[in-house]
């Protein structure tokens, strides 16, 4: 039998809806997705509906997490930024890492109408760098899914109109039945960026005035249009872990032609693909309890749809048919509609209550289904019932698409995690703090069953350069255990620590009992003692606290042991292996274990005949102290019968001896302030000469335990022999030699964690971390400790923290293994994940914005002067008052720009003319910091204006000419003589200076003047604020009075640039001027040096 086709995950963004799960609650709650606000266009532009369905926030992407370069991402179409996201958080929500998929032949099927942000970016043609073509081409709306994702199947985006997206989940279908791929991911992307487009579809009279979609009402009078992009994942049910739903068929028609036009709907071609779908899926009609149909609320389309609804499900129906439309919730997403149908009878499914349609309120009279009782429109939340779904979804080009599908009906009980034997352990990797916190939050307060974290899991153990933070939560009802970190480094060594004598406790390992792994290793060391006549299940979760009074160390070595080897048989179980490892004292014995030297059923036994050893060779009680002294200190200073016996740190030494003598000493080196304190060692000296009498049983037990001993590996630090004799035979051997030597020998620890990384993850594994401090003291604070158990705490909740903090150290422990096995699919109505994956979305992306000055070019010009590389520092020389204002003609030069960017051409080309240019205000030119100044122009009025600092600077109209006549221009040039002028340069800017125009050295300009101001030279220097300000120049000197003036208003001037060019290539030296002709001639391209040009002109300047 083929596998059934599954629907394993979805994400999607949908009207005011960031998720499926708050569009799941807008459903439930009645919202009216469709509002008027002006985030894609002013309401009412053009006289369009002024209700729309928008998607929050299509300007934040996290590019970093998708290696999309910050260029790229400005010029990547939203649509495309968006599907990236829900992509992955379906391919998630589906219980797959995105890096399980990686490489697999998994096809991608986009269904899309449009990118509305292509001809925005193109707009600008200076602003086109290439970027625009990856970021909006349509066919990488599914070709940057594939590369991203390193998906190997076909990569197609499909445009049918309104079934752009079913027709996409039908090829997605029928390849995986076809076994052209093995899954894919389904998407469509609609937004509603462009006013033009929806103009288009109101001009065809689909579009409701009041942008409300009315599905069936008797008052639909069109749809409303909206946004939504949607990604789904498929799979064969083998391989899915989730089953939101199986589609059972899926067949596409097309209507053809039609009398009435290409856009209207056919009720006979929808009837018969209806029709056909159950036919071949042999499925009676009968059976579907729920039809979401296409439902767009036109005067044409319902009742059509209806027609062919009511005739293929309704004829012998018992019940109402129940039928909805997710479109009078949410409005039309046009590409994306058949998702979004899709998605809500998932919602439904999965709820097991059917979303209630809005703007329902009495049947429309001409669909005889709704007033006979064959259909109910579900206008209240409704139970579902169960069995098959159908959806129905047409292109009004024609492309119809039905489907059936049928929902996961398994009865299979969701496990409460309140009722697990141990805590639920929640692991999560984030791109921020707030992304983990977010979801740990929904944790705590909905407690989720286990299935939902078998899911999670799956995808919680990313490298941390795609998702830095990682958090662990232990949930439990009486306290809240949880720690979020940015992991450092994913590839941080792991050492493990076994620590020795005086970890054990009474009852150490009785609520460890409760994990499996663990109980069952202890139960194999408990069978493994059976015949030495130990209970070490009694031993370890009970415990017999008068032991170390009776001088028995077996019970201690051998519960160390069983202790040390069950955490080691849960660390591997869970995955986590060491690169080095290093053991204190009979910790050895567990080195040798996790070494893969010894088995479990040698390190217990090692343990048991270390112990019989000792207590059979009837020793002298001896003691032990532990000295806040150096080593060297220790065996300068200790008596000749008491020996340092183990180095543990720099300053921390513990020391071997008679009884007596260690008890003398210890009370010296107190009197004397240094740290000396006794250590209970049930009354022997290990680890000196006092213990030799010992070592031949051992010897000779330890060989037959080990018949064969094994080479240690390198990464088995031996704390038992010093460096230098470490290539020695028996100390390259796990064998009775070596142990025996640990047990005479002195512990050479702290020589030993000098080859522990700084920044190692240091993991200490007994019965009680009792190493913590020196650890920190020998390999510092740039390494991380772990104790996988604590005295007398709650031990199974401080072992799944202490594998939450490995997981945030960033190992990847399998936290899953340590709990029942979920069966997969997980069963029905277990909660979502993606709505739970948040992004880092601190940067904001380009997005195409349109209003009804669409035709209207902004330009935005920072000025600054205290750059000595800005091209500006010419207007320093506008000195007016001892102020430096920016020049009137400044403005002019701003939004001649700003015309010439408009029309794509430059200055120097485009012949301008001015007209009742007004200056509201001056503006003072910082010299340190920058002046920015935003003009905006008409490109069809010319209207400008100029704002610096919030407020209108400038205003009037600028526009092109089509023709300037130059003939009275020559004319004058041919008859003035300005040859003999009265006023000089100095003469001029000193009378200026007088004035209150102190006029630096770029703004010198007029070179000579009659005295009346009639006439003159002028000086081309290659900018024209600087002459056209020499123009202005001229009319303060011809004026009588000596007051300082300002200009405020230009009534007309005309410039042509391209005449002016011509001119000043056939003048050699002079170039004369003229006031109080109807138009201006400016000339001039270039100033030699060497050689002053002169420029003349002759125009119609009005200035009040």
């Amino acid at each position: 039998m083929p596998s059934e086709i599954i629907i394993s995950g979805i994400s999607g963004r949908f009207p005011e809806s960031d998720s499926v799960a708050e569009f799941s609650q807008n459903l439930y709650n009645k919202v009216d997705l469709l509002t008027e606000n002006d985030k894609r266009w002013e309401p009412g532009l053009y006289g369009l509906p002024r209700k729309m369905g928008t998607i929050k926030n299509v300007d934040k992407f996290d590019n970093q997490f998708f290696g999309v370069h910050n260029k790229q991402a400005h010029m990547l179409d939203p649509q495309a930024r968006i599907l990236l996201e829900s992509t992955y958080e379906a391919i998630v929500d589906a219980g797959y890492d995105p890096d399980e998929l990686r490489g697999k032949n998994i096809g991608v099927y986009i269904g899309n109408c449009s990118s509305e942000s292509d001809e925005f970016f193109c707009r600008d043609a200076k602003k086109i760098n290439g970027y625009g073509m990856t970021g909006c081409c349509r066919a990488m709306f599914a070709n940057r899914i594939s590369y991203t994702f390193d998906f190997k199947g076909p990569s197609l985006v499909m445009d049918t109109a309104c079934s752009s997206g079913a027709l996409a989940l039908y090829q997605a279908v029928n390849a995986i039945q076809n076994g052209d791929i093995e899954a894919a991911i389904v998407g469509g992307a609609n937004l509603c960026l462009r006013p033009g487009t929806a103009l288009q579809f109101y001009r065809l009279n689909m579009l409701s005035d009041d942008g409300i979609c009315k599905s069936f009402d008797a008052a639909g009078n069109g749809y409303g249009r909206s946004e939504a992009i949607v990604s789904v994942l498929l799979q064969k049910s083998d391989v899915a872990r989730r089953k939101y739903a199986s589609i059972v068929h899926i067949k596409t028609n097309t209507d053809g032609f039609k009398d009435q036009g290409v856009t209207y709907p056919s009720a006979v071609m929808q009837k018969q693909l209806i029709k056909e779908v159950y036919e071949e899926c042999k499925l009676d009609p009968l059976k579907v309890s729920f039809v979401e149909a296409h439902g767009t609320g036109t005067p044409v389309g319902d009742p059509i749809e209806m027609s062919a609804i009511s005739e293929i499900f309704c004829a012998g129906r018992k019940e109402p048919l129940l039928v909805g439309s997710v479109k009078s919730n949410m409005g039309h997403s046009e590409p994306t509609s058949g998702l979004c149908s899709l998605v809500k009878i998932i919602i439904s499914m999965e709820n097991e209550l059917i979303p209630p349609n809005l703007h329902f309120y009495k049947p429309n009279p001409v669909i005889p289904a709704l007033t006979n009782g064959q259909v109910r429109i579900v206008s209240n939340p409704t139970p579902w019932v169960g069995g098959y779904a159908a959806l129905s979804c047409f292109g009004f080009g024609g492309v119809n698409v039905h489907a059936v599908l049928k929902s996961h009906d398994a009865n299979v009980k969701l496990q409460e995690i309140s009722n697990l034997p141990v805590p639920q352990l929640a692991l999560y990797s984030g791109r921020t703090e707030e992304n983990v916190q977010f979801l740990f939050d929904y944790l705590q307060k909905k407690m989720p069953p286990r299935e939902f974290f078998a899911l999670l899991h799956k995808s919680a153990y990313a490298a941390s350069v795609a998702r830095p933070y990682r958090g662990y939560k232990l949930l439990m009802k009486d306290q809240e255990v949880a720690d979020i970190k940015r992991v450092v480094s994913d590839n941080r060594q792991v050492w493990y620590i076994f620590s020795g004598m005086g970890t054990q406790w009474p009852g150490m390992a009785q609520q460890l009992m409760n994990l499996e792994i663990f109980a069952n290793s202890i139960r194999k060391s408990a069978e493994i003692l059976k015949p030495y006549g130990l209970d070490l299940i009694n031993l370890i979760t009970n415990g017999v606290k008068d032991e170390t009074k009776s001088r028995s160390i077996i019970p201690a070595f051998v519960s160390i042991a069983a202790v040390q080897v069950a955490l080691v048989d849960i660390l591997n179980h869970i995955g986590i292996t060491p690169d080095g490892i290093v053991g204190h004292s009979v910790g050895e014995l567990g080195c040798a274990y996790a070494d893969g030297t010894f088995t479990a059923e040698q390190m217990i036994l090692a343990a048991y005949w270390r112990g019989k050893a000792v207590e059979e060779a009837k020793l002298e009680h001896g003691a032990m102290a532990a000295l806040g002294i150096t080593w060297s200190q220790a065996q300068k200073c200790c008596p000749k019968d008491v020996f340092p016996s183990c180095h543990n740190a720099e300053d921390s030494v513990t020391i071997s001896g008679p009884k007596d003598s260690v008890k003398v000493f210890v009370d010296k080196l107190k009197a004397e302030n240094v740290f000396a304190r006794e250590v209970d060692s049930c009354g022997y000296a290990f680890h000196s000469q006092y213990i030799f009498p010992a070592a031949q049983k051992l010897q000779d037990a330890l060989e037959k335990v080990i018949p064969n001993p094994k080479p240690r590996s390198s990464r088995w630090v031996s704390s038992s022999y010093p460096e230098p004799e470490w290539n020695k035979a028996d100390a390259k051997l796990a064998g009775a030699t070596y142990f025996v030597h640990n047990l005479v020998s002195p512990v050479l620890f702290h020589e030993a964690l000098h080859h522990v990384p700084k920044d190692a993850i240091v993991i200490e594994i007994a019965p009680h971390h009792l190493l913590q401090a020196i650890l920190k003291r020998v390999i510092g604070a740039d390494a991380e400790y772990i104790g996988l158990m604590k005295r007398n705490v709650d031990n199974t909740a401080h072992l799944l923290t202490s594998l939450g903090k490995l997981y945030v150290s960033g190992l990847n422990p399998d936290i899953e293994k340590l709990y029942s096995k979920v069966q997969f699919p997980v069963p029905k109505c277990t909660p979502m994940i993606s709505s739970l994956i948040q992004w880092d979305h601190s940067e904001s992306w380009c997005v195409a914005k349109w209003d009804k000055n669409s035709n209207k070019s902004q330009m935005i010009t920072e000025i600054n002067l205290g750059s000595e590389e800005s091209a500006d520092k010419y207007i320093l020389g506008h000195c007016i008052d001892g102020r430096c204002l920016f020049p009137a003609t400044g403005y002019l030069l701003l939004a001649w720009k700003a015309l010439a960017e408009l029309k794509g051409k430059e200055v120097n080309t485009l012949p301008i003319t001015f007209e009742e240019v007004k200056i509201h205000r001056a503006t003072v030119m910082s010299k340190t910091a920058s002046t920015k100044f935003i003009i905006n122009i008409t490109n069809t009025g010319g209207e400008f204006e100029i704002s610096e600092g919030g407020m209108v600077v400038c205003t009037g109209r600028v526009y092109s000419p089509e023709n300037i006549d130059n003939t009275d221009f020559e004319s004058y040039l041919k008859t003035s003589d300005l040859k003999n002028l009265p006023l000089n340069k100095n003469d001029i800017y000193k009378e200026l200076k007088l004035r209150g125009y102190d006029y630096g050295p770029t703004f010198q300009g007029v070179a000579g003047s009659d005295i009346e101001g009639n006439k003159g030279l002028l000086k081309w220097t290659d900018e024209w604020v600087v002459f056209l300000d020499t123009m202005l120049q001229f009319t303060i000197l011809g004026s009588p009075k000596r007051a300082l003036c300002l200009p405020t208003r230009i009534q007309k001037l005309t410039v042509d640039p391209i005449y002016h060019k011509s001119f000043m290539e056939n003048l050699s030296i002079e170039y004369q001027g003229k006031f109080n002709i109807v138009f201006i001639i400016l000339t001039c391209f270039s100033f030699l040096p060497k050689m002053q040009q002169f420029c003349t002109m002759a125009f119609h300047l009005n200035i009040h």
